[in-house]
């Protein structure tokens, strides 16, 4: 976690028992309560207030940690501080960076390799302030500068949530990062350029929901980080925000609100049921499946936020500039089932790197050879390639990335699989089903080649 600047830890008191009991007595009185039978005796009177206290704390103490459980979900704090599912929530998770690579760190109660030491102002100053408990700088891969914005009271509730958390002795490895960048001192001066401490402020002139959904944005949900490009020194372009960019050889597209490049032309109807189910269906064919970073995003985070939640996210998301990209046609216009008959390829030896014959052979029985999908009990499972947003991009990285690395999806409704074909299939065949796929059924213009399928292969995840 991060390293918070010091301030002054919130104190909490317990009260004492005999102030307790007479606050007890005064507030029955006031009550209409006959006060004869508050005294008939003290022992009567402590066993009878005792309970009712040890109960009211026990209940306050559940009802903060299942808050605390739902907001770190919607920060999705498992996903980065989970390398082994066996090991929740003890880190060792590698981020690459351009300038080496950053293991996240263990963040259960653990006493010697996670958080058990650390203090509520400890946990805090790591939000907020991206200091850890030491005193070390933290790295922004850790990201607070969208957590500063989050609440004292939110943070103490995921910090509640993470003490009820097994722990788990488990030491990350250090950080692989070339000099100078190994030293944290330097984050003084990143920053200094990219950095805005402070808690969030709503608006007065918004609504309420568009506030929620400005405070979940950007701060626990942290969208920015992956759909923001960024500067030289890798932090984001606030100029440019949630216009699109590259993460692990992924794109995270845009999700302003242009009609062209971006989510514009979505409704929200569509755009809540991706967040909830990684699956958007328009009105013909299929629209977005989530994959890759999106689809654990989906899986770990936002299938569990309430619908009240996502509605205020899309009611935020449709007031942000719009910023238009390369696309001149939205990425879900393209495409129609081939009338191409292709069914006679079926059983005849693959020849080369045809990707018409590649296609039949390894994609066809879950995609059809129209390219239309198929039908089923799962929504999304068997996606058409029609109208759909990844095949009809200016660039075929994510195509490409989810043949090498297939799709697993799995929501409270369905689970969603595509199986990866980077151990079945060469860069060369790779190259050759994207660009069949993209010249006939998706964006013509979007070509790749095999240098390049081999670039995105070697890409770390």
């Amino acid at each position: 976690m991060k390293n918070p600047k010091p301030r002054d830890a919130k104190r909490f008191f317990k009260p004492d028992k005999r102030l307790g009991g007479a606050l007890a007595v005064l507030a029955l009185a006031i009550a209409g309560v006959s006060f004869h039978t508050l005294i008939q005796s003290a022992h009567a009177q402590t066993a009878a207030t005792e309970p009712t206290v040890v109960q009211r704390d026990t209940l306050a103490g559940a009802a903060l940690i299942k808050r605390g459980e739902y907001l770190a979900r919607a920060g999705d704090c498992v996903a980065c501080h989970t390398a082994d599912k066996g090991r929740p929530f003890a880190g060792g998770l590698p981020i690459s960076t351009p300038f080496g690579t950053i293991y996240t760190p263990n963040i259960t109660s653990d006493p010697d390799t996670g958080i058990g030491h650390w203090s509520d102002a400890d946990f805090l100053r790591a939000m907020h302030d991206g200091i850890g408990k030491s005193g070390e700088r933290l790295y922004p891969a850790f990201p607070y500068a969208e957590y500063t914005k989050v609440t004292d009271s939110d943070v103490l509730a995921i910090r509640a949530y993470l003490n009820t958390l097994t722990p788990i002795h488990y030491t990350p490895p250090r950080n692989e990062l070339s000099f100078p960048f190994n030293q944290r001192w330097l984050m003084v001066f990143w920053n200094m350029f990219n950095f805005n401490e402070g808690r969030f402020v709503p608006d007065p002139q918004q609504s309420a929901e568009w506030n929620r959904g400005a405070y979940l944005i950007g701060g626990l949900v942290h969208c920015e980080e992956c759909h923001t490009p960024r500067n030289v020194m890798q932090g984001l372009k606030t100029s440019e925000r949630f216009s699109g960019a590259e993460l692990s050889g992924w794109h995270a597209f845009n999700i302003t609100p242009d009609k062209t490049a971006g989510i514009g032309g979505w409704t929200d109807d569509e755009l809540t049921n991706y967040l909830a189910t990684g699956v958007a269906n328009g009105v013909v064919h299929g629209r977005a499946n989530a994959a890759g970073p999106m689809a654990d995003v989906v899986q770990n985070s936002t299938q569990y936020m309430t619908p009240e939640d996502l509605r205020s996210m899309v009611v935020y998301l449709r007031s942000v500039p719009a910023k238009s990209g390369g696309d001149i046609h939205p990425r879900d216009s393209f495409g129609k089932p081939t009338d191409a008959d292709v069914t006679a390829m079926r059983g005849t030896s693959i020849s080369g790197v045809n990707g018409a014959q590649l296609f039949i052979a390894n994609c066809a029985t879950c995609h059809s050879w129209t390219g239309e999908g198929r039908g089923g009990s799962v929504p999304g499972a068997y996606p058409s390639l029609i109208h759909n947003s990844v095949v009809g991009a200016l660039a075929a990285n994510n195509l490409t990335m989810v043949m090498l690395h297939g799709v697993s999806r799995q929501t409270k409704d369905a689970t969603a699989f595509m199986p990866a074909f980077a151990n079945e299939l060469s860069d060369e065949q790779i190259a050759a089903i994207s660009n069949y796929v993209t010249k006939t059924f998706g964006n013509p213009q979007s070509t790749t080649s095999a240098d390049r399928v081999a670039k995105l292969r070697s890409t770390p995840q």
